[in-house]
């Protein structure tokens, strides 16, 4: 007569390999997609980095100051103008003294 062998013993330790694998594959997309993130987002950096300039149509250097634009503002706006590539750091430096000096 053959007898049971702890059928509920062998159903957990099959049910428990079954979730470790089942948790490893899934740790190993997740880490695959973040590496493919990853390195989406450093081409895009090099891309850019590398990218030329966009031709800058000839700005004003510093445009007059509103009436009610205090010499803050103005330095914010430069600023602002300067990171989006608008201005060099020469143009910047000289609306800058402008400002400074109140004209």
């Amino acid at each position: 007569m053959m007898r049971r062998r702890r059928p509920l013993m062998r159903a957990a330790v099959i049910g428990g390999g079954a979730y470790m694998v089942g948790k490893s594959a899934q740790r190993g997309k997740q880490q695959e997609a973040d590496q493919n993130a990853q390195i989406q987002e450093l081409q895009q950096q090099q891309a850019q980095q590398q990218a030329p300039p966009a031709p800058v149509a000839a700005a004003p250097v510093a445009a007059p100051a509103a009436a009610g634009e205090s010499i803050t503002d103005q330095l914010v706006k430069l600023k602002g103008l300067l990171d989006a590539g608008v201005l060099t750091q020469a143009e910047f430096d000289t609306a800058k003294q402008k400002a400074l000096q109140g004209g």
